[in-house]
């Protein structure tokens, strides 16, 4: 230490004020490190109830929003290729209304087949009718005669022969006719489900299928191929904890908002209540959220208003409901 002073101690001098030196960059570090603590407005604004239910008894859910027919998955009954898809998502259809049109080259061939053998069939009957009226005509000509000799046994053997014979193939060629139409309507049955038709009046929500591709009723893809729902009006079905359900005010209408967009919030009717408690489905992917939960699940209709027009379907919502108090009054 010959550069310090005589009378200047490292230890005692240069030493400490190195380490307050050091205390005081570690607590300026720190300070400045510190993460914000200044309270902001959350992004989006938590569901919450208003009017009447913010200050009375209420039960909170979340649901979903879908048809008041429910998701109705279209299928085909027959497997094949794909050879016209005639709607898109988004189009309101008729009751009977063609969706989509699978392959019919090998039904209407046995279609042609079954028509051609109708026609063989009737011609047979009308050749095997003559042929019997002929052969009756003959055997009353003979039995009619006087003169029993005029006519030899064998004659008349023979005509009555003919007329049973006439009326076998009658009956046999009334057969194959029957058995020709019975062909005919089971291709043309078949004709007509490979054409899959709306089974209700309804908007498509989703289509899953291209023309080109193979639709099979067994083994295929779990994905439904057209998706359709009756949207007018809008359900919403919400879940409520089983713990809650008896707090219920069945009956009462909720208050309702779209997920992300608690500001709107609109009043449901209520429709009904499922007889059954089902375990939980509709998640809201809280780290809090039990899965293991059972709900019962309640069915309200949406307005038809301008706020409405928020709600989509598959759309996760939050729900207000009235709730009874302990004493059930």
């Amino acid at each position: 230490m010959a550069l310090l002073p005589s009378n200047l101690s490292f230890s005692r001098h240069v030493l400490p004020v190195i380490a307050v030196l050091g205390l005081i960059g570690a607590a300026f570090y720190i300070v400045t490190s510190l993460p914000g603590r200044e309270l902001e407005e959350p992004n989006q604004e938590p569901p919450k109830a208003t009017g009447e239910l913010a200050t009375s008894a209420r039960v909170a859910g979340s649901g979903i929003v879908e048809p008041s027919s429910e998701i109705i998955d279209i299928g085909s009954a027959l497997s094949g290729l794909v050879t016209d898809v005639r709607v898109t998502p988004g189009d309101r259809v008729d009751k009977g209304q063609p969706l989509f049109l699978v392959d019919d080259r090998a039904v209407r061939a046995q279609l042609r087949e079954a028509e051609a053998a109708i026609r063989e069939a009737r011609a047979a009957i009308g050749e095997s009718t003559t042929a019997r009226d002929t052969a009756r005509q003959q055997l009353a000509l003979f039995e009619s005669l006087s003169d029993p000799a005029a006519v030899s046994r064998a004659e008349v053997i023979r005509a009555e022969g003919e007329a049973n014979a006439a009326s076998s193939r009658l009956q046999l060629a009334r057969a194959r006719l029957n058995q020709a139409q019975a062909r005919a309507a089971s291709a043309r049955t078949e004709l007509g489900r490979l054409t899959v038709r709306a089974p209700i009046a309804g908007e498509i929500l989703a289509v899953n299928i291209r023309p080109g591709e193979f639709v099979a009723t067994q083994g295929g893809s779990s994905q439904p191929f057209i998706q359709m729902g009756e949207t007018n009006p809008l359900h919403i079905r919400v879940d409520v904890d089983e713990n809650e359900a008896v707090r219920v005010e069945l009956g009462a209408p909720a208050l309702v908002s779209p997920r992300g967009a608690a500001e709107i919030q609109v009043e449901a009717q209520f429709v009904r209540a499922e007889p059954q408690v089902v375990p939980k489905r509709s998640l809201t992917n809280s780290a809090a959220e039990r899965v293991d939960v059972r709900v019962l699940q309640l069915i309200y209709a949406l307005p038809q208003t301008t706020e409405a027009d928020a709600f989509r379907v598959g759309q996760q919502i939050d729900a207000f409901i009235p709730a009874v108090d302990a004493a059930g009054e």
